[in-house]
């Protein structure tokens, strides 16, 4: 019966059963998108990660493609740290995506330091995601690709959000990013995107490309403490860095074996 390595790990962590988990699953090709998408399924984590070895490209180590049980996504942040955490042998590694170019993880002390795209977003209405969401927010931000971005008055507001997944599924694969100031970090955020597969993402690193650069120009400091308050919740330290947001954390192994086809 052919087997594939996998690696459960839980990635902003620095104990088992926080932080984000994702499966890291390496390859010595790519299986069908059908197949990668089953076995995503099947793992029912947020997002399942599949490389495979580039020797023959000088700006990458490895290709990288992370699937959620529904889709295949732009970007994941925490599966990247993941992958990172699993096939780093020296102090950094590289990853080329499909639609994110060229990610980086770096060894930063006991922990990684994972560079991302800076995104910026533009103020819109969206009344019919914040009914959804739920809460009062302040305003409301659109980036093209799917992503919403919804700012509170306090970390309280945040943890008190209940939402309507029925009604968010039915807008398709949104993004939904809820932040406000912390109490203990510089600023706080929950992450849903029912209509891609996950009703709450429990600590997403491509929300803080969005997130790090606002609250960098919001509280007028390019290093910033990031907690997202989901049930596992999660803690990044954040940087702006040009064109580029640099997102450190820690990673935990939790669960190593083989998948059966």
């Amino acid at each position: 019966m052919p087997s594939l390595p996998f690696t459960q790990v839980d990635a902003f962590a620095d104990a088992p059963f926080a932080g984000n988990p994702a499966a890291v699953m390496p390859l010595d090709r790519w299986l069908d998108d059908a197949t990668l998408q089953a076995i995503a399924a099947e793992n029912n984590l947020s997002e399942t990660a599949f490389t495979i070895p580039t020797p023959e490209d000088p700006e990458a180590d490895y290709a990288l493609r992370w699937f959620t049980p529904a889709v295949e996504v732009k970007l994941c942040g925490h599966a990247t740290l993941a992958s990172g955490h699993v096939l780093m042998q020296g102090d950094a590694i590289r990853f080329r995506t499909r639609q994110s170019g060229i990610l980086t993880v770096t060894r930063d002390g006991d922990a990684y330091a994972l560079s991302l795209p800076a995104w910026t977003m533009a103020e819109k209405p969206l009344p019919d995601l914040a009914a959804g969401l739920g809460g009062a927010p302040l305003a409301s931000y659109w980036r093209e690709g799917g992503y919403s971005f919804f700012l509170y008055p306090d970390e309280a507001a945040i943890r008190a959000l209940d939402p309507d997944f029925a009604a968010l599924r039915s807008h398709g694969n949104v993004m939904l990013i809820a932040t406000a100031p912390g109490t203990d970090s510089d600023f706080v955020s929950r992450v849903f995107v029912p209509g891609g597969g996950v009703d709450e993402d429990p600590v997403c690193g491509s929300a803080h490309c969005l997130m790090t650069p606002f609250w960098a120009e919001r509280l007028g400091r390019a290093s910033l403490r990031a907690h997202q308050v989901s049930a596992r919740g999660g803690w990044l330290g954040c940087r702006l860095d040009g064109d580029r947001v640099i997102l450190t954390g820690t990673c935990r192994t939790v669960i190593e074996g083989r998948f059966l086809l």
